[in-house]
């Protein structure tokens, strides 16, 4: 029976025989040119459908092993960390650049988030979600690390998940600039990443409690 194959950045499906990939697409902001090339791609080798997963990606999905290699030659793009014990993703809404409801520049620190971390290895999966106003579209409440634009700046909330026991995040920090949100975010991910830990971010900070977490990180 046919699994995974990281190396490939593929994942088995259902039929246990074809795959799914996903091209890292940072925010799941693409320009029209790489969006026809994915589409062309999938159409060339017979791929059963695209889906706009939740991470902000393009699935291919319905692969055939043997194809996987020209696929990712075709494409000339990134895989997405979709899988492993790693950042996995950093979703992140239209901000300021785009919506007109944004109150910070989402679009600007979800990038410089996701060009330094993306795919970094951590004792478990970890998520992170950027949001431009308090409407939350990235969904910073349910992800490990979470950052919400305020008017005044930015909240930066830590321990979120959405998966099988899930839990809101908790506020660590206030009125962040954007330096400041990526000053918190290495010394938050720094400490985890050594801490020896295998818990998910979430149960690490519920087993150390909030108040010892937030002195060890600095807040």
């Amino acid at each position: 029976m046919k699994d995974n194959l990281p190396e490939k950045g593929a994942i088995v499906q259902r039929d246990r025989e074809t795959y799914a990939i996903a091209p890292h697409l940072p925010g799941g902001i693409v320009d029209p040119d790489t969006l026809i090339k994915i589409a062309e791609v999938a159409k060339k080798y017979g791929a059963a459908a695209l889906k706009a997963t939740s991470a902000q990606r393009i699935a291919i999905v319905g692969l055939k092993e043997e194809d996987l290699d020209n696929v990712w030659a075709d494409l000339d793009l990134k895989p997405g960390a979709a899988i492993g014990l790693c950042v996995r993703s950093i979703k992140f809404c239209p901000g300021t650049t785009f919506c007109k409801q944004g109150k910070q520049d989402a679009v600007s620190l979800g990038l410089k988030l996701d060009e330094k971390y993306h795919g970094m290895p951590m004792p478990s999966k970890l998520k992170i979600g950027v949001s431009g106003c308090p409407n939350s579209c990235a969904e910073p409440a349910i992800k490990d690390i979470g950052i919400m634009g305020t008017a005044k700046g930015y909240n930066l909330m830590v321990g979120g998940s959405a998966a099988a026991m899930p839990r809101l995040a908790q506020v660590v920090a206030k009125d962040l600039s954007e330096a400041e949100v990526l000053e918190v975010v290495d010394g938050i991910l720094n400490f985890y990443k050594n801490s020896g830990t295998k818990k998910r971010l979430g149960k690490f900070i519920e087993d150390m409690g909030l108040d010892e977490f937030k002195k060890q990180v600095g807040l």
